[in-house]
Protein backbone atom coordinates (compact mmCIF):
# COMPACT_ATOMS: atom_id res chain seq x y z
CA UNK A 1 0.00 0.00 0.00
CA UNK A 2 1.47 3.33 -0.98
CA UNK A 3 1.49 6.16 1.52
CA UNK A 4 -1.26 7.90 -0.49
CA UNK A 5 -3.50 4.86 -0.86
CA UNK A 6 -6.81 4.92 0.98
CA UNK A 7 -7.97 2.42 3.58
CA UNK A 8 -11.56 1.16 3.76
CA UNK A 9 -12.13 3.46 6.74
CA UNK A 10 -11.14 6.47 4.61
CA UNK A 11 -13.45 5.27 1.82
CA UNK A 12 -16.39 4.98 4.26
CA UNK A 13 -15.73 8.50 5.56
CA UNK A 14 -15.57 9.86 2.00
CA UNK A 15 -18.76 8.05 0.95
CA UNK A 16 -20.57 9.69 3.88
CA UNK A 17 -18.92 13.04 3.01
CA UNK A 18 -17.32 13.19 6.45
CA UNK A 19 -14.23 15.41 6.72
CA UNK A 20 -11.15 13.76 8.21
CA UNK A 21 -7.42 14.16 8.47
CA UNK A 22 -5.26 11.15 7.74
CA UNK A 23 -1.84 10.29 9.07
CA UNK A 24 0.52 7.48 8.37
CA UNK A 25 3.51 6.15 10.17
CA UNK A 26 4.36 3.36 7.73
CA UNK A 27 7.98 2.17 8.02
CA UNK A 28 8.42 3.92 11.37
CA UNK A 29 8.69 0.62 13.24
CA UNK A 30 6.38 1.74 16.05
CA UNK A 31 4.07 -0.78 17.67
CA UNK A 32 2.43 0.76 20.73
CA UNK A 33 -0.24 3.43 20.67
CA UNK A 34 1.91 5.73 22.77
CA UNK A 35 4.70 5.40 20.17
CA UNK A 36 2.16 6.17 17.42
CA UNK A 37 1.11 9.37 19.24
CA UNK A 38 4.77 10.32 19.62
CA UNK A 39 5.66 9.66 15.95
CA UNK A 40 2.60 11.67 14.85
CA UNK A 41 3.52 14.42 17.33
CA UNK A 42 0.05 14.19 18.87
CA UNK A 43 -1.28 14.29 22.43
CA UNK A 44 -1.57 10.64 23.62
CA UNK A 45 -4.83 11.59 25.36
CA UNK A 46 -6.28 12.42 21.92
CA UNK A 47 -5.02 9.28 20.14
CA UNK A 48 -7.36 6.34 20.74
CA UNK A 49 -7.09 2.57 20.41
CA UNK A 50 -9.93 0.20 19.56
CA UNK A 51 -10.41 -2.85 21.79
CA UNK A 52 -12.77 -5.74 21.15
CA UNK A 53 -14.19 -7.73 24.06
CA UNK A 54 -16.62 -10.53 24.77
CA UNK A 55 -19.16 -10.42 27.55
CA UNK A 56 -20.54 -13.17 29.76
CA UNK A 57 -23.58 -13.14 27.41
CA UNK A 58 -21.20 -14.12 24.56
CA UNK A 59 -21.94 -10.78 22.85
CA UNK A 60 -19.02 -8.73 21.56
CA UNK A 61 -18.39 -5.11 22.49
CA UNK A 62 -16.03 -2.45 21.16
CA UNK A 63 -14.30 0.05 23.43
CA UNK A 64 -12.32 3.04 22.17
CA UNK A 65 -9.91 4.49 24.73
CA UNK A 66 -6.85 6.78 24.84
CA UNK A 67 -3.63 4.93 23.94
CA UNK A 68 -2.03 5.91 27.25
CA UNK A 69 -4.85 4.39 29.33
CA UNK A 70 -6.07 0.90 30.17
CA UNK A 71 -9.60 -0.40 29.85
CA UNK A 72 -11.21 -0.89 33.25
CA UNK A 73 -13.01 -4.22 32.70
CA UNK A 74 -15.42 -3.62 35.59
CA UNK A 75 -16.42 -0.15 34.36
CA UNK A 76 -16.62 -1.44 30.77
CA UNK A 77 -18.87 -4.36 31.76
CA UNK A 78 -21.15 -2.01 33.69
CA UNK A 79 -21.25 0.41 30.72
CA UNK A 80 -22.65 -2.31 28.44
CA UNK A 81 -24.82 -4.08 31.01
CA UNK A 82 -22.70 -7.24 31.35
CA UNK A 83 -21.69 -9.16 34.48
CA UNK A 84 -18.15 -9.25 33.17
CA UNK A 85 -16.18 -8.88 29.96
CA UNK A 86 -12.80 -10.02 28.73
CA UNK A 87 -10.58 -9.19 25.79
CA UNK A 88 -11.07 -11.47 22.79
CA UNK A 89 -8.13 -13.59 21.69
CA UNK A 90 -5.94 -11.96 19.04
CA UNK A 91 -6.61 -14.81 16.57
CA UNK A 92 -10.38 -14.16 16.83
CA UNK A 93 -10.07 -10.48 15.84
CA UNK A 94 -9.69 -10.83 12.06
CA UNK A 95 -12.58 -13.28 11.46
CA UNK A 96 -14.83 -11.26 13.78
CA UNK A 97 -14.04 -7.69 12.69
CA UNK A 98 -12.07 -7.89 9.45
CA UNK A 99 -9.16 -6.16 11.17
CA UNK A 100 -5.86 -7.37 12.58
CA UNK A 101 -4.37 -6.52 15.97
CA UNK A 102 -2.85 -3.03 15.75
CA UNK A 103 -5.08 -2.00 12.84
CA UNK A 104 -8.54 -2.27 14.36
CA UNK A 105 -10.90 0.65 13.77
CA UNK A 106 -14.40 1.32 15.13
CA UNK A 107 -15.41 2.18 11.53
CA UNK A 108 -16.07 -0.52 8.95
CA UNK A 109 -16.10 -3.69 11.03
CA UNK A 110 -17.75 -6.73 9.43
CA UNK A 111 -20.59 -6.34 11.93
CA UNK A 112 -21.60 -3.32 13.98
CA UNK A 113 -21.02 -4.06 17.67
CA UNK A 114 -22.16 -1.97 20.62
CA UNK A 115 -19.42 0.66 20.84
CA UNK A 116 -18.40 2.74 23.84
CA UNK A 117 -15.87 5.56 23.65
CA UNK A 118 -14.17 6.85 26.79
CA UNK A 119 -15.80 10.08 27.95
CA UNK A 120 -12.40 11.84 27.83
CA UNK A 121 -12.90 12.09 24.04
CA UNK A 122 -15.23 15.01 24.78
CA UNK A 123 -12.18 17.03 25.86
CA UNK A 124 -11.10 17.31 22.20
CA UNK A 125 -12.59 18.75 19.01
CA UNK A 126 -11.42 15.58 17.24
CA UNK A 127 -9.95 12.20 18.12
CA UNK A 128 -7.38 10.16 16.23
CA UNK A 129 -7.74 6.39 15.78
CA UNK A 130 -6.75 3.58 13.44
CA UNK A 131 -7.78 3.88 9.81
CA UNK A 132 -8.10 0.10 9.70
CA UNK A 133 -4.56 -0.77 8.72
CA UNK A 134 -1.34 -0.73 10.68
CA UNK A 135 0.50 2.49 9.89
CA UNK A 136 -2.61 4.56 9.13
CA UNK A 137 -4.68 6.81 11.41
CA UNK A 138 -7.63 9.14 10.85
CA UNK A 139 -8.74 12.19 12.83
CA UNK A 140 -12.49 12.80 13.07
CA UNK A 141 -14.82 14.82 15.30
CA UNK A 142 -17.16 12.86 17.59
CA UNK A 143 -20.10 14.57 15.91
CA UNK A 144 -19.00 13.23 12.52
CA UNK A 145 -18.01 9.83 13.91
CA UNK A 146 -21.61 9.48 15.16
CA UNK A 147 -22.70 9.49 11.48
CA UNK A 148 -20.93 6.16 10.87
CA UNK A 149 -20.66 4.51 14.30
CA UNK A 150 -23.41 4.32 16.89
CA UNK A 151 -21.61 4.83 20.21
CA UNK A 152 -22.03 5.97 23.78
CA UNK A 153 -19.59 7.99 25.85
CA UNK A 154 -18.81 6.48 29.28
CA UNK A 155 -16.03 6.47 31.85
CA UNK A 156 -14.34 3.15 31.00
CA UNK A 157 -10.63 3.60 31.81
CA UNK A 158 -8.53 2.89 34.90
Amino acid sequence: MSKNEKTNVMRVLEQKKIPYESYNYVDSGVTSGIEVASVLNQNPNQVFKTLVTIGSSKNNFVFVIPVNKELDLKKAAKAVGEKNISMIKSKELLPLTGYIHGGCSPIGMKKQFKTTIDVSAENFDTIIFSAGKIGYQVQVSLENLKKVVNFELKDIVV
